[in-house]
């Protein structure tokens, strides 16, 4: 492991000038300085700020250092938002969800093993124009949407996939203040530069996430699909949020997880869906299209079909036939 400094602070204003890595969990950001994919000279650890809690009526805001197991078990989350809570406890074993908290989740890094592999010169998200080992490699378990020619990596967090359903925000503070970017605009595509995947500005802290108001009632739920139950990524997974009032949808949420280099909104299903009526016939013609766009690789093409049939059978769970 590279060497590195070690601080701890319980002040955010001293956290946010102390410049180094922050550590909260460390679930992930250990893994990667044990495997020397990432090398830090110094490394703050943020565990003891205020960051905590979770508050709201109507909407949630919930503080960044909350843990996974949590926010999985709180009321307003559990009753309000299950699509979150299905979504985190999905996302790892207890041991690792008694730990990990809720920023450091939407901070976590692809799980592409080419990434992780120092011994792999070709990644161009460790090292900026070498290549992307993937695209002619073992890609199985890679994009199909959002993908370029210098990346196709997944992200891997189910509750980014659940956020992004409900429209949330994240929180920031940083030396220039504070702010608050939308989730679908915080978390990049990997473009030409897939070394940068969020919208943090050097320096910048995630405070919390917020979830705002939505029209009751609320159906929500995640659907992860993938090669065992616990302790594995998501080969595709499926978050919905449906208004339904007086027997005809009035919003509709859909995004899909496993299958993009971010989390991946389905516009054209969600049009699909508003104004009709819940049936079998039209959970099917919407989930048609939950594909659109794909760019399948050597090993990835079955993601397709199942990104639709995983649409199909999550709409079908939330909508019923009314």
């Amino acid at each position: 492991m590279h060497p590195f400094a070690y601080t701890r602070t319980r002040d955010t204003r001293e956290a946010l000038g102390a410049g180094g890595r922050y550590l909260a969990g460390g679930t992930d950001l250990v893994t990667l300085m044990r495997a020397g994919v990432e090398h830090p000279d110094t490394v703050v650890d943020i565990a003891g700020l205020p960051l905590r809690g979770i508050t709201g009526h109507g909407g949630l805001r919930i503080g960044a250092l909350v843990t996974m197991a949590e926010a999985a078990a709180h009321p307003g989350i559990r009753d309000g938002y299950p699509v979150i809570a299905q979504a985190l406890e999905s996302g790892g074993p207890p041991q690792i969800r008694n730990v990990a908290t809720v920023g450091g989740n939407l901070m976590q890094r692809t799980r592409c093993a080419y990434f992780r592999d120092v011994t792999v010169g070709e990644c161009n998200k460790r090292a900026p124009g070498s290549g992307c080992a993937a695209v002619h490699g073992r890609n199985r378990g890679h994009a199909i949407l959002g993908t370029s020619a210098s990346c196709v990596a997944t992200h891997p967090s189910d509750l980014a996939v659940a956020l992004t359903a409900l429209d949330a925000s994240v929180h920031l503070d940083g030396p220039d203040g504070a702010r608050t970017v939308p989730i679908d605009g915080f978390l990049l595509r990997p473009g030409s530069t897939p070394d940068r995947e969020h919208a943090l500005r050097p320096g910048e802290l995630i405070t919390a996430v917020e979830i705002p108001a939505h029209p009751g009632p609320l159906r929500s739920g995640y659907l992860k699909v993938r090669d065992r139950q616990s302790a594995a990524f998501a080969l595709v997974s499926a978050a919905v949020a449906l208004h339904i009032q007086g027997g005809v949808i009035r919003t509709a949420k859909v995004v899909a997880g496993g299958v993009g280099t971010v989390p991946w909104r389905l516009p054209e299903v969600e049009r699909r869906l508003v104004g009709e009526r819940p049936s079998p016939g039209l959970w099917a013609r919407a989930a048609e299209v939950a594909a659109e766009g794909a760019r399948p690789l050597r090993h990835n093409a079955f993601k397709a079909e199942l990104l639709k049939r995983s649409v199909e059978r999550q709409l079908r769970a939330l909508g019923g036939t009314e």
